[in-house]
Parts: structure tokens; sequence; C-alpha cells
């Protein structure tokens, strides 16, 4: 039985579908003052298996506890084999304390969806992978890369340079470009005097080439638009934009556009204009496996 939650309800139907499984008839809504309400319409057999599929990006706060009611809802029915599909798992982007006293958001995140009888998580591309160690039960940190590529490879004509825009991001580049057979990099900064830094790439030239820049969350898109903006500087006859995870607020869209990307795609692990590419297939083949 598959679960969508109000974040991911055409993920869950297609996931559904790849699965040949049933799709939970569920009733949701929101209350004048900003509450939600949320009701299973089906009927559920205790020894079932449920998957909730829930993304809890923006609203983090309204996403997670929609996603909380949820599994309160299956506890008081009983059922005791649930999986969490979060395919962007908000609060998750602090696994560690910087200061003294701060809240370590992926921890508290953990600790609260444990306790709600959860017997394992599914997510997409974690923003780091030490996030799994946070749990005491089995976290999936699956990869939205193979779906990217193909992706690429069936629009586009030629193979491109495929580009991280940090170092931070190259795996995320190398495993695309293995896939297609191609070459890929990272942009770097290097100091050229004491006053001057430059920012290119580490070992690939780009001019003439097409590149696609790939990373895992857009958020402003400031770090992007500089890419962007270097790239076409260097020759490259253009420049295409992927990512994982379509954060893109203030306007990062129209700022990405006018930079100068050719093309900007995502995947559906958020709702956003720009996602177009479905993890459907990556999570119901998991889940398969399993």
């Amino acid at each position: 039985m598959i679960i969508g939650g109000s974040a991911s309800q055409a993920l869950a139907s297609e996931v559904a579908k790849n699965l040949d499984d049933k799709l939970c008839h569920v009733e949701t809504k929101k209350f004048p003052d900003g509450e939600r309400y949320f009701r299973i319409v089906d009927e559920i057999d205790e020894d079932e298996e449920v998957i909730i599929i829930q993304s809890t990006g923006y609203p983090q706060d309204e996403n997670m506890m929609e996603l909380f009611f949820i599994l309160d809802t299956l506890s008081d029915m009983n059922v005791k084999n649930i999986t969490v599909v979060s395919p962007y798992l908000g609060y998750s982007r602090q696994e560690r304390r910087f200061k003294d006293t701060e809240c370590i958001s992926a921890k508290a995140t953990a600790r609260l969806i444990q306790a709600m009888n959860v017997k394992r998580v599914i997510s997409i591309n974690l923003h780091e992978e030490s996030i799994c160690d946070l749990y005491g039960i089995p976290v999936d940190n699956l990869s939205a890369m193979p779906a990217i590529a193909e992706y690429i490879k069936e629009n586009t004509d030629e193979k491109p340079v495929i580009l991280a825009p940090d170092k931070g991001a190259q795996n995320f580049a190398k495993e695309i470009a293995t896939i297609l057979d191609t070459e890929y990099d990272y942009l770097e900064k290097v100091r050229l005097s004491p006053e001057k830094v430059e920012t290119k790439t580490k070992s690939i030239s780009v001019d003439d080439r097409r590149v696609v820049i790939i990373d895992d969350i857009i958020s402003t898109g400031g770090t992007i638009v500089n890419a962007i903006e270097i790239l076409k500087q260097q020759g490259a006859t253009a420049v295409d934009v992927y990512c994982v995870h379509p954060v893109l607020v203030n306007d990062a869209v129209l700022k990405i556009n006018a930079a100068g990307a050719d093309n900007l795609q995502a995947t559906n692990t958020l709702k956003s204009e720009v996602a177009g590419i479905s993890v459907a297939k990556t999570i119901a083949n998991h889940i398969k496996s399993l």
C-alpha cells in the first residue's frame, strides 16, 4: 500500500504504478488557521507493508507534521511494517554541532521519525552521507544521477563536459560522466596574486564545448549564476544546469536563466516548475530489490 503525502502525491502515484501497488485514498486539508487535517480513507490490514512517500521540503514544518500525522494514524491502526520515503528530507543540512548548545536538526528529525515505529527510511542524495549514521534503523541514500544522466542522453545530441560547481560536488559529475562516457571536471579558485583570485575549470578546457553543471541542491542560485558566467567567458557554447533538489528560492530560476543557462532541469523530489526528471523508477526499483 502506497500513501502519498501532500508534498509528493504525483510522485507517489508514479511509484505505485511502477510497483503495480495500490495507491491509498487519503483526505487532507488545511484549516483557516493553518493547521492540517489528515485521514486515511481506505482500509489497511495491520500486517500489510505500507510505504509513505512525503518530501519534507518547504514548508518544512507543515510537511514534516503531516508525515507525523500519517505515521501516528498508522500506529493507531496497528500497522507494523512502515517505510518512509522522503526524497527530500527536510532539516538534514545540519548533521553536526558547530556551536555549543545549538540543535543538530538532522539528529532531532531522526529521533522523531524513529519514535513513530518506522522500520526503514529511503531518501535521495542526502546532503551528507553521515546523516544515515544518526538513525538506528536502515537508511537508504539513493542517487538520482542515473535518472539525470538518462535525461541528458535523451535530450542532448552531443557529449557534454559534466561540471561540478565546486570540488564538493565532483562525485556527482563523475557519476554522470561515467554513465555517459564523457569527461568531467569541477571549478576551483586559483590565487594569481595576493589581490587577485580566478575561478576556472580544474583540468579541462570548455572552449567550444557544451557544458552540463550538476549539483545536489540549488537554493538561491548564486553559485550557479557565477559558474555560468565564468563558463561563458571561457568559451562554452552552451551551459545546461541540472540538480536533484530544486529548492530555488528568491527568484533563483529567473537569475539562473538571466545568467545565460540554456536549460534548467531538476528531479521531482520537490515540486517545482523545472522538475522534469522523475525519480519514480529509482524509488520503485529500489523497493523491488528489498
